[in-house]
């Protein structure tokens, strides 16, 4: 086999770790933000600030692995 040949699938298995951490990600930073805002909805403007950060550091997850992958594709 090609080197090219594992360069894909360790680009494959970058973006597919990456994607199942940003999912689980979001499903948890989510469900907890609804639930904390279900239990005391008047601190809904103070925690829409830290869920939107939650939201942005889980995707910023998915954003890194899918530049390492394009690093391993086009770099190595």
């Amino acid at each position: 086999m090609e080197a090219s040949i594992y360069k894909f699938i360790g680009v494959g298995i970058t973006m597919f770790g990456a994607a199942l951490g940003a999912g689980h990600g979001l499903g948890m930073v989510f469900s907890n933000w609804l639930q904390s805002i279900a239990r005391n909805p008047s601190a809904d403007d103070k925690l829409r600030m830290v869920g939107f950060i939650g939201f942005a550091g889980t995707e910023l997850v998915l954003l890194m692995g899918f530049v390492i992958s394009a690093l391993l594709i086009f770099a190595v």
